[in-house]
């Protein structure tokens, strides 16, 4: 079993890097596999609404001059997916919300793709806009047949310089809880 968390973070190996990695270090743990996946320095551009993945039906992106169809293929070969994005304007950043644009559409174009693979989104916040980030993650992956894991709160933690967010003792905690719980559900589905 494999689960993909990807960084939506323009800064690679900041807060949303390490809730993630909090999060890997608990499925590692349990057994499971899992890769990170920086969206930093990688070119991704939204979506154009052009349609041709409807036509094409070869769950790809017509647009194919940077980084959405690699890292599209390796959440589809993943069991389990972890959405993570820092607070930008009160919302997710601009490179996940790209990512998950496009997706959508592929998605619509090629049904049952991610059907019963786990999902979870995890919030790095210096103050506000964590639950509005935290809600756009969550919606995409709950529209996709994913089953989603909880944890004791919203899957969030506070922090503004990197490395802040391990300060933040409950959102820590509440990190390790939310990859026990993931590493519990697919053991169920996939063990």
């Amino acid at each position: 079993m494999k689960v993909v968390g990807i960084n939506g973070s323009p800064r690679q190996d900041g807060n949303t890097a390490l809730l993630l990695k909090t999060v890997f270090a608990e499925l590692n743990d349990r057994g499971i596999e899992t890769e990170l996946i920086q969206l930093a320095g990688r070119p991704l551009a939204g979506c154009t609404a052009c349609y041709a993945c409807l036509a094409q039906k070869n769950a790809r992106c017509v647009i194919d001059d940077d980084f959405f169809n690699d890292c599209f293929a390796q959440m589809i070969a993943a069991e389990g997916i972890i959405l993570g994005s820092p607070v930008y304007a009160a919302g997710a950043t601009a490179q996940i919300k790209a990512l998950i644009d496009r997706a959508s559409m592929v998605l619509a174009a090629n049904k049952g793709l991610f059907k019963h693979k786990v999902g979870a989104a995890v919030v790095a916040a210096r103050r506000g806009g964590a639950v509005g980030a935290f809600d756009t993650l969550t919606h995409f992956l709950h529209s996709k047949d994913m089953y989603l894991v909880g944890s004791t709160y919203w899957n969030m933690a506070y922090g503004r310089n990197i490395g802040e967010v391990t300060d933040d003792a409950e959102g820590i905690a509440n990190m390790r809880n939310l990859g026990e719980n993931m590493a519990w559900l697919l053991k169920k589905l996939y063990g």
